[in-house]
């Protein structure tokens, strides 16, 4: 059988599900790849002798797992929030700066002033810190346009990223992240646009691969989230939720009765929503970066979404106002000292679970024959590393789609 290469003398954790928590391969270990697919891994002693392939890579004992995938983010936007940050630490609360006008709205109105190839040219450095520590699928939602006009210009200059870097990009729709000025005590009216025109536009030019909401007391209710999930559903488009990151609104158990791919924060999450959760298949993806900047106290229930068997996904949230983290390893590091996450679980988190909250597992998150070779090699003595080292960077070698 021809191959294009094949890696040997690695190290490898395939993350798949099994006895050891990083699904890792006995001994000296192999990848084979052919186009942009990963044809056979294993053990080097039971290294198909049929395959032929054009270039054969040495690892010289080099750990190689999936590529990252960092499924929340808010990458693409204008300006930055850096002033807000000194007034946090003055005394004021995320809350208190958004019912001011500040917090998501002060971006809302730089990325409105902002043309499309601004907010490209801005958002390729983010991306690129991300693709340097190993990521091969970033998330990026909209959000920060509340309008149809802004919400399909954030879109498309996602998927223009795309194009721009070897990485896979995940857009997602989230139109209902903040009531706009226009609409100031009108929230069902704006939602009233989310649900048509805006879902409209985006769908007509197929700039969404998921819809999102924020539900919490500075976001939207239940019952406007549940328009919003129906339209999105009415489209075909999987939904997701930013739940419980500030109050309990009950949003997260709202999610996984609606089919929900994942509900993300979670911070104030009860025991009903992660049985509810755990029901559904729906993901927790927790965000460690945002409960650091905003000084966050209460954690997210790890130790109930265990008992309950649902999936812990973990990711940046790099956005201007709550997590400006433009690392997935740091990410992974939080999520063990802050979560009490161990190492396996962030990496799993990062690859694995975070596969299944975008709602592509069966092509990415794990090594195995037939999925896509997004593959991430680092200098490295054992996975746990990854998790462990602060503002270090082991990555050697980055490979999407085979190349």
């Amino acid at each position: 059988m021809p191959v294009d290469r094949i890696l040997v003398d690695a190290r490898i954790a395939t993350m798949e599900p099994g006895a050891d928590a990083y699904g890792t391969v006995a001994g000296s270990g192999a990848i084979a790849i052919a186009g942009d697919r990963i044809a056979w891994v294993g053990p080097m002693r039971d290294l198909p002798g049929g395959l032929d392939a054009v270039e054969r890579i040495g690892l010289d004992g080099r750990w190689v797992t999936p590529g990252l995938v960092d499924c929340h983010t808010h990458l693409v936007h204008a300006g930055n929030r850096a002033h807000e940050f000194e007034l946090r630490l003055e005394g004021a609360s995320y809350e208190a700066l958004a019912q001011a006008g500040g917090g998501i709205l002060s971006t809302v109105r730089a990325t409105r002033a902002a043309d499309e190839a601004l907010l490209v040219a801005t958002a390729l450095p983010r991306l690129d810190a991300l693709i340097a520590e190993g990521a091969t699928t970033v998330e990026i939602k909209s959000g920060y346009g509340l309008s149809v006009e802004d919400e399909v210009k954030m879109l498309r200059a996602a998927r223009r990223l795309g194009r721009e870097r070897p990485v896979g990009i995940r857009t997602t729709l989230l139109a209902a992240h903040a009531l706009p000025p226009e609409f100031a005590g009108d929230p069902d009216g704006y939602i009233d646009l989310c649900c048509g025109p805006i879902l409209d536009a985006v769908a007509a030019e197929g700039l969404a691969d998921a819809v999102d909401a924020f539900c919490d007391r500075i976001g939207f209710t239940r019952a406007q989230t549940a328009r919003v999930f129906d339209a999105a559903r009415a489209r075909g488009l999987p939904v997701k939720l930013h739940a419980e990151q500030l109050s309990d609104q009950g949003g997260a158990a709202l999610a996984a009765a609606m089919g929900a791919l994942s509900a993300d924060h979670l911070e104030h999450l009860d025991e009903d929503g992660v049985a509810a959760m755990a029901r559904a298949g729906t993901v927790a993806v927790l965000l460690p970066g945002a409960y650091y900047f905003i000084r966050e106290t209460r954690k997210p229930p790890v130790e109930a979404l265990r008992r309950h068997g649902v999936a812990i996904a973990v990711s940046t949230d790099l956005n201007p106002g709550s997590s400006p983290l433009h690392s997935p390893l740091l990410a992974m590091n939080m999520a063990c000292t802050f979560f009490a996450l161990t190492p396996a679980e962030a990496l799993a988190g990062m690859t694995r679970h975070a596969a299944a909250a975008l709602g592509i597992a069966a092509d990415a998150g794990t090594i195995a024959a037939g999925k896509r070779a997004d593959l991430a090699i680092w200098d490295i003595e054992r996975p746990g590393e990854l998790a462990y080292r602060i503002a270090f960077n082991p990555l050697y070698r980055r490979l999407w789609g085979g190349r």
